[in-house]
């Protein structure tokens, strides 16, 4: 369905929020306001052939309708693999496994309603941030980092994509217009874009591509750094050490 939330003025702007209605435009949402995001899709899949360990856990982390989830199920070399996908927002859980019940696999999903800052990573080979770690709390995020982390096989990755910030004010103008550009170019309108950008000031919280490597780092990760942008959007590995303690 075509994302049309934003086409008719809004008396009252509150905070966005992953609702019915946005749960029921959202493919069409991301694709046309994110740049890259099928490329890193893709990817998604092809580091999951290459870093899923037999016997381990692959998580998707705020995982929406499933996107990155079925990539990871497609691309899993192990059966014996567990995937495993959450989201705090009923909407987007109940019709992500919708989604994924109509495609048969041999390899176990778990879709699960909870809070990621409340689960436990275990027995990890691969785990997914897709455009999740804006919405959570700042102070917050190094906490979680650090669970991955340690929930993480030697060797596992994590795959982090986010939207950026940069400090130089001239470059941050313009990846800003270079992104407006590029939903214009998608049909949005100029009242969609200031109506659903206001609704987002609040809940997502950009950093910098310095300030995540520098978290990661922190975490623990050994090996760190940006392997695509678009504009300001993006998407960082992170990679466990395979000599680092289990």
């Amino acid at each position: 369905m075509k994302d049309q939330l934003f086409a008719a003025p809004i008396d009252q702007l509150g905070d966005f929020c992953f609702d019915e209605k946005v749960v029921e435009v959202f493919p069409d949402m991301i694709q046309r306001s994110v740049p890259g995001y099928s490329n890193i899709l893709s990817a998604i899949g092809m580091m999951t052939a290459r870093f899923a360990q037999p016997g381990s856990n692959l998580y998707d982390l705020g995982c929406s309708l499933g996107a990155a989830t079925q990539m990871m199920r497609r691309n899993v070399p192990h059966t014996d693999c567990q995937i495993i996908g959450i989201d705090n927002s009923a909407p987007m859980v109940e019709r992500c496994r919708q989604h994924l019940a109509a495609y048969k696999s041999s390899v176990s999903v778990e879709i699960r309603q909870d809070d990621i800052q409340n689960v436990a990573i275990e027995n990890a080979s691969v785990v997914v941030l897709n455009f999740t770690l804006q919405f959570i709390e700042p102070a917050e995020r190094l906490t979680l980092l650090k669970r991955i982390y340690n929930g993480l096989r030697p060797g596992g990755i994590l795959i982090l994509s986010e939207k950026f910030r940069f400090e130089d004010a001239e470059v941050s103008d313009l990846l800003v217009e270079l992104h407006l550009d590029f939903k214009r170019a998608n049909g949005y309108s100029e009242l969609e874009i200031s109506q659903k950008r206001t609704m987002l000031e609040n809940v997502l919280r950009a950093d910098s591509i310095e300030l995540h490597k520098q978290r990661l780092q922190q975490a623990g990760f050994e090996h760190i750094d940006l392997w695509f942008q678009c504009f300001n959007f993006g998407s960082i590995v992170a990679i466990k050490d395979k000599e680092a303690n289990a």
